[in-house]
């Protein structure tokens, strides 16, 4: 059967709420600051300065908010956090009107808002793997715990074990494994090319239905404020009905039960130790340690390792497109003098060649992002072996920065648009594999060739498990202890000797996983805006699409070592049959 064990509407709840508004409001807001500076606050001097603090400090918050909500979303379920933080943020657009100075009331509604938009950009991430928990092929209930939480235990007939047979014997082997991982594989990367495009939509969301609206208000008879005060009541009320739909949507999510506020503070550890409906039962982790789990993982596990230093790229890479190439384009025009120099802080007056041109560059790229993330989503999933669509996407930003950061002239040619058709490929490519990635290493589909044993509950109970300081499990002996038992243990009984042991996904830290997935690309975003903006400055224009062309050749030397890891290990396999 295929990966997918979410129902329809929470699905479609993920898709056209979750995925669709992270980043709706948030280019909103980016886009209507200023108008709420010059128009309700009246400032009209250091516009610019003060845009550029608010959005530094954004930052700044986020890099501490995603690993907290993605930690909280383990304890609380990430239904709750998503409902949070869609709340915070129609609270906060509400709030931003009604401040009467930049410091300190427009910078705490901005920093109140930061903290609703990292929820939901958290969430991202953190859901998916929740939609594409493995199922058995032929069994509508998954190897351990069914869709509606209850536990089944799989037992062999009692003729299969008395009466041994080769063919017997092999029917004997885990073949759910085997047959269930390729479709939740699969789901999970088809389900993540859909993510990015409606990620990609939401931005046009924003674009096309909630910048236009303080126009549309103030030709209705409204003034300038009010205008612009009453888009951001009605984009907060839309805010907030998405909480309301993710409340309702995201229901019963599966891998989600005994989760709640209840869980927010661990004060009595022993007594509220698992999560009821799951299986196995699993220990509510301290927050340190989900934290450190998640670090730990990046090390030990190639598909999650390799999906944060790809989020790390797609994130740098969104802002390469949207901030460096509108200042490449400008500095050309200036450096020409076929713009007046009068307020370069306002590119679309002070010269109108280099707005219009920068913004059709920006335009195709994002464009062609959207278009290829089905197609990323569709790659991932037929070609999961040696992650060749995340090597493509790497190529071809290496290809493509390096290219525009070479441009002497940018102009209206076929070539400078193929250049940022790359690097939207590039952009999206990153994306799309990188949560694929991240899905399979939370399920744990690299074939137990990590070291597990850093995020299992029984080492968090001193129990059960071959870690550091843990007694490793007896193995069943192969002598019968009595007359009745089998002569041969089953294959799965010997290689997963006790319940507890199973499953070795870590579904139980998704939510640390997404936020460190989060905070990686935050650390790209900061980065390349200071480290890149400097360089602009001091080595030339071409300088931070140069430190991208880097940062991708970095992916894609680390996707080639992961690829050459896993064709060794096929080859010692193979070697041994």
């Amino acid at each position: 059967m295929l990966g997918f064990t979410a129902s329809r509407t929470q699905i479609c709840a993920y898709l056209f709420g979750v995925a669709l508004f992270s980043i709706s409001f948030l280019v909103f807001l980016n886009s209507s600051v200023s108008f709420v500076i010059t128009q309700r606050i009246g400032l009209d001097h250091n516009v610019g300065d003060a845009v550029g603090t608010l959005g530094f400090a954004d930052e700044l918050v986020a890099l501490v908010a995603c690993p907290v909500w993605g930690l909280l979303s383990d304890r609380i379920g990430v239904r709750s956090v998503a409902v949070l933080g869609y709340t915070i943020v129609g609270i906060s657009l509400w709030v931003f009107v009604q401040a009467k100075n930049v410091y300190p009331q427009l910078l705490l509604a901005r920093l109140f808002f930061s903290l609703g938009a990292t929820a939901t950009a958290t969430m991202v991430t953190a859901i998916l793997p929740t939609m594409t928990i493995v199922k058995a092929s032929g069994d509508p209930c998954s190897p351990t715990r069914c869709a509606n939480g209850t536990s089944h235990t799989m037992a062999p007939s009692i003729s299969s074990e008395l009466t041994i047979t080769p063919a017997r014997f092999r029917s004997l082997s885990p073949t759910i494994d085997t047959t269930a991982k390729p479709d939740a594989d699969a789901s999970t990367s088809h389900l993540a090319g859909l993510v990015g495009m409606f990620t990609g939509c939401g931005a046009l969301v924003a674009l096309l239905l909630f910048l236009p609206l303080p126009t549309r208000f103030q030709k209705a008879g409204e003034s300038a404020a009010a205008a612009v005060a009453g888009a951001f009541y009605v984009v907060g009320a839309v805010a907030i009905l998405v909480a309301v739909g993710c409340f309702w949507g995201l229901r019963k999510l599966p891998g989600e039960e005994g989760k709640g506020l209840s869980c927010l503070v661990n004060l009595n550890f022993k007594s509220r130790k698992t999560f009821q409906g799951s299986s196995p039962a699993r220990p509510v982790l301290s927050y340190a340690r989900l934290f450190w789990a998640s670090i730990q993982l990046g090390v030990k596990s190639r598909n999650i390792g390799l999906g944060y230093l790809g989020g790390f790229v797609a994130r740098a890479s969104s802002v390469a497109i949207s901030l460096f190439i509108p200042l490449f384009t400008n500095a050309y025009f200036l450096r020409t003098g076929e713009c007046k120099p009068s307020d370069p802080s306002d590119i679309k007056k002070a010269c109108p060649q280099a707005y219009t041109l920068a913004a059709a560059l920006t335009g195709v790229s994002q464009l062609i992002a959207l278009l290829s993330a089905p197609l990323f989503g569709y790659l991932s999933a037929r070609y999961r072996k040696f992650n060749i669509p995340l090597l493509t996407s790497a190529a071809a930003g290496i290809a493509g920065y390096s290219a525009f950061g070479s441009l002497h002239k940018p102009d209206w040619s076929g070539a400078v648009f193929f250049i940022v058709a790359l690097l939207g490929i590039s952009q999206i490519g990153a994306i799309v594999c990188s949560l694929a990635l991240l899905g399979r290493g939370i399920h744990n589909e690299e074939g137990g060739d990590a070291d597990y044993s850093i995020v299992t509950d029984e080492n968090a109970n001193g129990t059960g498990h071959p870690s550091a300081g843990a007694t490793p499990p007896r193995t069943p002996p192969i002598t019968p202890a009595t007359e009745e038992a089998p002569l041969l243990v089953p294959s799965y009984d010997r290689s997963r000797p006790s319940s507890s042991a199973e499953p070795k996904s870590h579904t139980h830290v998704k939510g640390g996983i997404a936020g460190t997935y989060s905070l990686l690309g935050g650390f790209g975003i900061l980065l390349l805006t200071k480290a890149g903006g400097a360089l602009f400055d001091s080595n030339g224009p071409g300088s931070p699409f140069f430190m991208m062309a880097s940062f991708n050749a970095l992916l894609l030397v680390v996707g080639l070592s992961v690829a050459v890891r896993e064709a060794a290990q096929d080859w010692k396999r193979q070697a041994h049959l």
